[in-house]
């Protein structure tokens, strides 16, 4: 650092110690950033990259943002993962010697930030801490710093089982041991797309010891000390609205891994990344944000507890029956703000008192709420109605204290009501009393000098003044005032007696907005005391919000409560929840589904857009939507409850990873398999179509067989392999069912019905000629298929042979049993050269030789 001035030898000095941040170092009014901090910054926001003189050093690159309006670029760099370090000056600079001090005094970051224009309104933001040890375990713990919220998970079950839980959760920051391998930290930051940081300290701190009380575990313990530790490091400020560490029990929960909620779309679509289109976009029918923030924490983990979903059902049936109460329940909670995000504002000293207007606001809607819900004829409803306490006494010292209609500032004054504090009344008294008399002076001073334009004014600079325009001068009688000011066109002036108003005014005011400042902090404190019951009342609300939208979203879409069974799936007219909305105006084909002891496995087949993939989600999300205690869309529904949903519908190359589609397919069908119990659900979609026809043919039966032998779980297995549909003769448990098209005037027509049994063909050419392939393409592919199942030998135009037999135009003759079909079909296939095929030349083949062995 020799030779840079004072004032950027601090700035390093602080910079070393936020190496991973940008240091936001404030210079007057504006935060400045200098070196590689400058460089990086000035792309990432597109600003104007300067320099700054280096003394004895070259020129330094510095960029800089306004500090009033710093809050958009912090939010920009958080977005794209970085940190930002805000440093400010801790002293006054008119007592300070030498540089100001100046030191941090917050680390934002991607799973820190509490301003609400960097949170997603109906979003959880969390940030995690992974801890590992030496029993092979992995510790979880995730807290919202918005909310408070603090939940720890062990997994005992290997680091892909950690992936899979992180996948399924919105972190968007992970705290690590700097000795976790650099492997796996890779993995971490490439498939969760997630920003690292680094805590070693996991010891268990003294200042926590309320927060941990409820874990029985030293690992749990630990993991929360980690989070917990880096989280006040960087916040360095109360975070009094921290909520004690609940434990998650996975095994309490239907487990979905990250292959499986991508596939399913729960809270979002494949493509676009949004939540239209996803089941979270049907079935959010909350109006608080804290509603929609609880619906998807459901969704990421349905209940395995039988009793705890019935709970929840019979209170969505109260719900629907009561449809006019229910109406009136919405309108109210419409009225009740974030009161979760607004108690973390609280605890974390950046609340306003607009906020606590709207806190007001909230619980007055309170005693309206639990009048409606005393209609309803339910005792789950009764026992939220009797959970849902109303804070009468923080009510009143808001309603007491605060106007209706504050400033978003807290030192500007105009924030407290009157008649709150007696010495507040003075001030104001006195501030209006001083500007009534100067309105008063000004029309005195009209009257007597009869200047009509004359005016009293005032501006930060100069305080109060008397104006008179130039032209107006003669008129005033001489050393009537003390002049003040000479503007171009004016001259200003004052008295005395207004010298002496304006002092009483301006230390009146002064007085006021500090006081007042002084007050709104008191009022502050005293509402940080009633937290935990603000935390409590918003968790009640969220649970109604929940519910009612479960009821308004069955009676809407004509949803049916299921009814749970032991080992027996039953559907009836099952429709796909978010498909059927987005037709809107078509009408979706309704089917069955039955699994059972005697039928643990349906073998579908049908052509591509029949609907096969359509009808395997659309029950995965059936059981999903049972199991978090909705109603489901069908007639009639008996659900098992399972503990686990294994998907594999639709593929694509994962580049990043350099895995083809097929090895995507392998490792999540392999996933599946390992995992699976008799107590999963297993769909999957076309396994083995990556490889070769033989290959994909051969994996595709191995993995049925191995489901029916070794696992027992409820499998739906899609395939375009008809030569699959035979297992039904050799598996006892499998059942072949179909999706019904018809050919109609050389065009298919899909009628998206399932079917028993096999289907009769692919169609596979009539949806190339769907897609709008080429005609004379669809002609010749349609004379190929012709001249195969009828084992041609020649094009009926003789043009030649097929491609894939040209190299086999000379057949050997078999030696013996000529006349025989089956040793002509041996010959045929000895004569194969398989390396040279493509999959649908081996397919093609293949048909071509079945066709012979039926003859």
């Amino acid at each position: 650092m020799a030779g840079h001035t004072p004032m950027m030898e601090q700035y390093l000095q602080i910079k070393a110690n936020y190496k991973d941040a940008f240091l936001f170092f404030r210079l007057g009014d504006f935060y400045e950033m200098f070196f590689d901090d400058a460089v990086h910054a000035a792309r990432e926001l597109e600003i104007t990259l300067t320099k700054r003189d280096g003394g004895k050093q070259d020129p330094i690159p510095m960029c800089g943002v306004p500090y009033h309006s710093a809050e958009n670029y912090i939010k920009n760099l958080i977005d794209k993962g970085y940190k930002v370090a805000i440093c400010e000056q801790v002293e006054d600079p008119k007592a300070a010697k030498g540089v100001v001090k100046r030191e941090v005094i917050q680390l934002i970051t991607p799973g820190t930030v509490m301003e609400n224009n960097m949170l997603e309104e109906r979003d959880n933001n969390y940030i995690a801490s992974l801890s590992y040890f030496p029993d092979g375990s992995y510790v979880i713990a995730y807290n919202d710093l918005s909310i408070g919220e603090t939940n720890v998970a062990l997994i005992a079950n290997g680091w892909n089982a950690v992936v899979h839980e992180l996948y399924n959760q919105p972190v968007r920051e992970m705290v690590i041991s700097s000795e976790l391998p650099k492997a796996l930290q890779d993995e971490l930051k490439e498939k969760l797309n997630i920003t690292l940081s680094f805590q070693d300290q996991n010891t268990f701190n003294r200042d926590y010891q309320d927060l941990c009380s409820g874990l029985d575990d030293d690992r749990l313990v630990q993991a929360c000390s980690r989070l917990f530790n880096y989280i006040q490091e960087t916040q360095k400020r109360s975070l009094d609205h921290l909520q004690p560490a609940t434990e998650i029990k996975l095994d309490h929960y239907l487990s979905l891994d990250m292959f499986s909620k991508r596939n399913l779309e729960l809270t979002e679509t494949i493509l676009k990344k949004g939540k239209h289109g996803s089941l979270l976009w049907v079935l959010d029918q909350t109006v608080t944000a804290m509603g929609s923030r609880m619906l998807k924490k459901w969704l990421d983990r349905p209940l395995l507890n039988k009793w705890e979903i019935e709970q929840r059902l019979d209170i969505v049936e109260g719900f629907l029956t009561d449809f006019m109460e229910r109406d009136t329940l919405r309108e109210t909670l419409k009225s009740i703000y974030d009161l979760e995000r607004l108690a973390g504002r609280i605890a974390y000293g950046n609340v306003n008192a607009r906020d606590l207007i709207q806190l007001k606001q909230s619980l007055a809607q309170i005693p309206d709420l639990k009048q409606i819900l005393s209609q309803f004829n339910d005792d789950g409803i009764n026992t939220l109605n009797n959970n849902l306490q109303y804070p009468e006494q923080l009510f009143s010292i808001l309603d007491a204290s605060l106007a209706d209609d504050p400033p978003v500032s807290i030192t500007e004054g105009s924030i407290i009501k009157d008649g709150y504090h007696e010495k507040l009344d003075t001030y104001r008294e006195a501030s209006i009393n001083g500007k009534q008399w100067i309105a008063e002076l000004e029309q005195k001073e009209k009257k007597e000098t009869g200047i009509k334009s004359l005016k009293v004014g005032f501006n930060r600079v100069f305080g109060y003044y008397i104006e008179v325009t130039k032209a107006n001068l003669h008129l005033l009688p001489e050393d009537r005032y003390e002049r003040r000011q000479t503007l171009t066109n004016a001259e200003r002036f004052i008295t005395p007696e207004l010298k002496e108003k304006e002092e009483l005014i301006l230390e009146a005011e002064e007085k006021s907005v500090q006081l007042e400042y002084d007050l709104f902090n008191e009022i502050r404190e005293q509402v940080k005391a009633h937290i935990p019951s603000i935390q409590f009342l918003a968790e009640i609300v969220s649970q109604i919000d929940v519910l009612q939208g479960f009821a308004t979203v069955s009676e809407t879409n004509r949803y049916t409560r299921p009814v749970f069974s032991q080992n027996r799936l039953s559907i009836s007219k099952g429709r796909h929840p978010v498909v059927e909305q987005v037709m809107k105006s078509d009408s979706f084909v309704p089917n069955d589904i039955l699994l059972d002891n005697e039928t643990e496995i349906l073998l579908i087949t049908g052509p591509n857009m029949s609907g096969k993939s359509t009808y395997m989600r659309q029950l995965a999300l059936t059981v999903i939507m049972g199991q978090i205690g909705c109603y489901v869309p069908c007639d009639e529904a008996e659900l098992i409850l399972f503990d686990q949903i294994f998907t594999r519908i639709g593929a694509a190359d994962d580049l990043v990873s350099g895995q083809s589609t097929f090895m995507v397919e392998m490792l999540e069908a392999n996933h599946a398999i390992t995992n699976a119990t008799e107590n999963s659900l297993i769909l999957l979609d076309e396994i083995g179509r990556g490889t070769s026809t033989y290959d994909g043919m051969a994996l595709a039966q191995a993995i049925v067989e191995h489901i029916h032998d070794h696992i027992g779980a409820k499998t739906v297995f899609s395939t375009h392999y008809h030569e699959l549909t035979t297992l039904e003769d050799t598996l006892d448990k499998l059942k072949n069912i179909h999706v019904r098209a018809e050919e109609y005037e050389g065009n298919v027509v899909f009628l998206h019905q399932v079917n028993e049994g096999a289907a009769d063909q692919s169609y596979g050419i009539h949806v190339a000629k769907l897609a709008d392939l080429p005609t004379p393409l669809i002609d010749r592919a349609n004379t190929i298929l012709d001249h195969l199942e009828n084992n041609e030998e020649k094009l009926p135009d003789d043009s030649g042979q097929l491609s894939f037999f040209a190299n086999e135009s000379k057949r050997m003759e078999p030696k013996s049993n000529a006349d025989e079909p089956e040793s002509i079909i041996v010959t045929d296939l000895k004569n194969i050269n398989l390396l040279e095929m493509t999959p649908l030349d081996a397919m093609n083949e293949l048909y071509r030789l079945q066709q012979k062995a039926k003859k």
